[in-house]
Formats: C-alpha cells, structure tokens, sequence
C-alpha cells in the first residue's frame, strides 16, 4: 500500500536536472493507458521537460505524491540535500498544531 509522507512539494523536471549528478530511473514512472491496435495498454509515461515530480520529505524525487511509489530519483547524498536547500528553496514546513476553543457550557451557539 502506498505511504504518503507529511510534506512534498512539485518542481518542473527541468529544474531538479540542473543537479550535476542527477539520474532518472525511467522504468519508475507513472503508467499511463494507451490504445495500441484496439488493446489498452498502459505503459510508462515518458517525462518530457514540461513535467513536475515532487521531492519528499526524504529529499527522494517520485513521480506522484506517494513518498514510495514511482521513484526516480534517490541518490540522496549531502551534495543533493544541499541542492534542495539552497538551489531548490526545498524547506519542510512546520505546522503548530490549532487549539480550538470551545464555550465555556461546552455547546455551540446553533447559528450559523
């Protein structure tokens, strides 16, 4: 089953390619359905410079917002994390958790 991690973000593909030591493993990509001779296939998607891929919490770049599907990238090194941080702007945001307030007879007013 798939996991989705607590924060991704999308970049155009162009931008994740400027890291000197990236590599696509293309066999990972989202399958797509095509028609073939009256058959549906679905076969890999081919990235096209036009195209977003989302890097995880975990500095892995996925083609999707699974953190462990469709993996493309994860050669997570510190020269990566550094791109991500500084090339990239790649920070995960910290959300404080909301107190809600209640009244003090514990009941809603019923008015909308």
């Amino acid at each position: 089953m798939a996991t989705m991690g607590k924060y991704c973000k999308a970049y155009p593909i162009q931008k994740l390619r400027q890291f000197s030591q990236w590599t696509e493993n293309a066999d990972n990509t989202r399958k797509e359905k095509k028609e073939v001779d009256g058959k549906e296939l679905e076969i890999n998607r081919e990235l096209t410079d036009d195209d977003f891929l989302y890097l995880q919490e975990n500095y892995v770049v996925t083609d999707g917002i699974f953190k462990d599907e469709n993996i493309i990238f994860d050669n997570v090194t510190p020269e990566w994390v550094d791109f991500c941080k500084n090339i990239l702007s790649f920070e995960i945001l910290v959300y404080e958790p909301v107190q809600v307030q209640t009244s003090s007879s514990g009941q809603g007013t019923g008015k909308l």
